[in-house]
């Protein structure tokens, strides 16, 4: 069951973990292995603070610089399940709570990132959302083609049975789509929208595989 999240504990200075191609969605759940020193440090205090951790992708690869731009916008985690293996790596999920804005970027002082969030215009990350309206069946029929021509396959009868937002966050969080149009699915407005830009992404992905289609969606 999600959390149950007031928005005066959301902490308006977060650590932030910069990875391409992570997504987090409110009330989703991203596993992550760490295993850097400065993003175990990372775990570690905010383990013993407000437990939050700010997912956040960089424009450009992280290899590309030590300290890549970030996206303006990424999603607050709190940390659950945290385990510590003997040779030091962690082992946690974070759990979505809501997105945020980047104000700021803070001078870092502990090795890791920082940033000062502002989660005013997503507030409404916080609540149950209301039925979207969003075309189950359409989703569905462009995910099937997808998974088709890629020869994947998946178990159609888990998928019959989870929730509209569960099913959307989960698609959008564990499909393999490029950076750019990850935080696109990240800021589309609405549970609807995001289903919208779902169902364009897979059949876009379709026709790139069978060689019908343009290589990237912009």
């Amino acid at each position: 069951m999600s959390p149950v999240v007031a928005a005066d504990t959301l902490s308006p200075t977060i650590p932030v973990f910069p990875l391409s191609g992570a997504l987090l969605l409110p009330r989703g759940e991203l596993p992550l292995h760490i295993f850097e020193q400065r993003y175990r440090d990372m775990v570690r205090d905010s383990a013993s603070a407000h437990g939050l951790i700010g997912m956040i992708q960089p424009i450009e690869p992280e290899w590309t610089s030590e300290q890549p731009d970030l996206y303006r916008i990424g999603c607050v985690g709190r940390v659950s399940g945290l385990r510590e293996t003997d040779d030091g790596r962690n082992y946690l999920t974070l759990i979505g709570l809501c997105r945020y804005s980047v104000v700021e970027e803070l001078p870092m002082a502990h090795g890791y990132r920082e940033v000062v969030a502002n989660y005013e215009h997503f507030l409404s990350d916080l609540d149950p959302p209301p039925p979207s309206g969003a075309n189950r069946e359409e989703l569905l029929a462009a995910l099937r083609n997808y998974l088709d021509a890629r020869e994947l396959e998946t178990d159609w009868t888990q998928i019959g049975d989870v929730d509209e937002e569960t099913l959307i966050n989960a698609l959008a969080m564990m499909c393999p789509f490029d950076p750019r149009e990850k935080q696109a699915l990240l800021e589309a407005p609405s549970l609807a929208e995001r289903s919208e830009a779902l169902i364009a992404l897979f059949k876009m992905g379709g026709m790139i595989a069978s060689g019908d289609g343009p290589s990237s969606l912009q």
